[in-house]
């Protein structure tokens, strides 16, 4: 079995300048570097020959290059308690959206069960434990909320494995596809 999504992977300009933000907040378990991306789709388990239908339809995804910025962060959590820090992407981005529809769509054509949840792109910068303390989460994120990259060059997307570690999850490139 193997764990699969389908990601943008910034450039390592825009990477270093998230990965110099990753402090000031205890409790926060900053994301490594390699593991910085935008999500596109996450597909979960699935056997190999599924990963290989979902490798071919992935294929078939076209495009052309476009451009996103990062802008802001914010927190995910839920019962008033925040589980995790992201840096957003500047919306409106119609072909960024369009991009992720398309990488959905090809997981329902390889037969994997799609999340049904909106699409809410971002970069994850940490995982948070649960005795963080709110205000200093506040503190950070009002700190930080000036966040404006350059533009970033979108011309590629990957098809990246994961696997889980008591370090947290390990990102390997299985594939790489051209806009």
């Amino acid at each position: 079995m193997v764990r699969l999504f389908a990601a943008l992977t910034l450039p390592p300009d825009v990477a270093d300048g998230l990965k110099r933000r990753q402090s000031g907040l205890p409790g926060a378990r900053w994301r490594p570097l390699e593991a910085l991306h935008v999500t596109l789709a996450f597909y979960g388990e699935m056997d190999e020959r599924r990963a290989d239908d979902l490798a071919s339809e992935l294929a078939r995804v076209a495009g052309e290059p476009f451009q996103i910025a990062l802008k802001g962060v914010g927190a995910f959590g839920d019962d008033h308690r925040s589980h995790t820090l992201w840096a957003g992407v500047e919306t409106p981005n119609d072909r960024l959206s369009v991009l992720a529809g398309r990488c959905k769509a090809a997981g329902q054509r390889a037969g994997v069960a799609m999340e049904a949840r909106d699409y809410r792109p971002h970069v994850t910068l940490a995982y948070l434990k649960s005795q963080t303390n709110p205000d200093r989460i506040g503190a950070w994120m009002a700190g930080h909320n000036l966040l404006h990259s350059p533009p970033i060059r979108i011309d590629r997307f990957g098809l990246y494995s994961s696997v889980l570690t008591d370090d947290g999850s390990h990102y390997e490139l299985e594939r790489e596809y051209l806009l």
